[in-house]
């Protein structure tokens, strides 16, 4: 039988834990596509799943990679939504690190053909993430004001490329070797390290914010609330663990009950994708459109070979990578791009 690789963690620890382990490559079942991966992000929940802290993670041992680009290998029987040949996007939540990965074809979204299957997937995790709490938790307007925490990092990126289409005024904390690409799109940086974000913003802004996007969360979440103005909106993503989650989720909602005008919220991605899959699918092909009329340039900090995600998670705990990083397929890495080989 055809065999296919994947990298399994194998228990909690460091990324040596991570594993290149074979399994028997078999028929889908019905409903089932086969997908051969070309793309899979690494990211911050990759870790905290590593950790053990992750409340979606199934039960190690498990395959990690949390959103995948590839094509359609093989169906299973009363499969419609997508044939073999049909380059695909899924949300996985797990399973990304692989040559090859089993899904139910109604979580499949279709991916234009002429994406670079890097940029793509990068779309999948931080730009939904992004779009969705600037348009469907916030309702931002052009014109008004934000602060963007972590800016930048693979959500940070998005969400300062997205606040600019939208017609923000935004503020980000990065540290200085980071500070070109805040600039970029239009943000004022803070140096995180030299400044306090409270002072500089209420110089620079004494009326205050409208939103805080707020993605690392502890004190961050207090000192953001102390940012807004009267009515404004503070919206938390992100967690370092269950632990960490609950005390994030109770200084949200402490500063949501405080009388002074100020929200909070808290957006987690796969929990709304669990509820209600309909936005997700909504909103992805409106990302790949902007992507196609190059209005989106994701920042990938590296591009790692498809097997080697062990090297990849020690470079993002090493916090010396800007936006995504994106292991690829081997036939995409040695053709020096990301587009579906035909």
């Amino acid at each position: 039988m055809q065999k296919y690789r994947s990298v399994r963690l194998t228990r909690k620890g460091p990324p040596e834990v991570l594993q290149v382990v074979e399994s028997d490559l078999r028929e889908p079942e019905p409903g089932e596509a086969r997908i051969k991966i070309q793309a899979t992000g690494v990211g911050r929940t990759d870790v905290i799943m590593r950790r053990g802290y992750y409340p979606y993670a199934p039960k190690i041992p498990f395959v990690p990679g949390y959103e995948v680009v590839g094509y359609v290998d093989a169906v299973g029987a009363n499969v419609s939504r997508v044939a073999i040949g049909d380059r695909v996007a899924a949300l996985t939540v797990y399973g990304g690190y692989a040559e090859y990965l089993y899904r139910s074809a109604d979580e499949l979204v279709h991916v234009p053909a002429a994406l670079d299957a890097a940029e793509a997937v990068t779309l999948i995790l931080n730009y939904v993430t992004a779009y969705q709490m600037l348009h469907r938790s916030a309702r931002v307007q052009a014109g008004q004001k934000a602060l963007m925490t972590g800016a930048s990092g693979g959500v940070g990126t998005a969400l300062l490329q997205l606040g600019q289409l939208a017609g923000l005024k935004m503020y980000g904390t990065a540290s200085q070797g980071k500070h070109r690409l805040l600039q970029e799109t239009s943000a004022t940086p803070i140096d995180y390290r030299t400044q306090d974000f409270v002072e500089v913003i209420q110089q620079l802004e004494p009326g205050g914010l409208d939103f805080v996007f707020e993605g690392l969360g502890g004190n961050y979440i207090r000192r953001g609330f102390a940012v807004l103005r009267r009515g404004g909106k503070l919206v938390a993503y992100g967690n370092s663990g269950f632990s960490t989650l609950l005390r994030d989720l109770a200084q949200v909602q402490l500063g949501h009950r405080l009388p002074n005008g100020k929200s909070g919220e808290f957006y987690g991605i796969t929990a709304l994708y669990r509820k209600d899959r309909t936005p997700f699918f909504e909103d992805l092909p409106i990302l790949f459109k902007l992507l196609e009329e190059r209005k989106l340039k994701p920042i990938i900090g590296q591009r790692f070979p498809l097997l080697e995600a062990a090297r990849a998670n020690a470079l993002l705990e090493s916090g010396q990578a800007s936006g995504k990083i994106v292991l690829l397929a081997p036939e995409l890495l040695s053709a020096g791009a990301g587009m579906t080989p035909r």
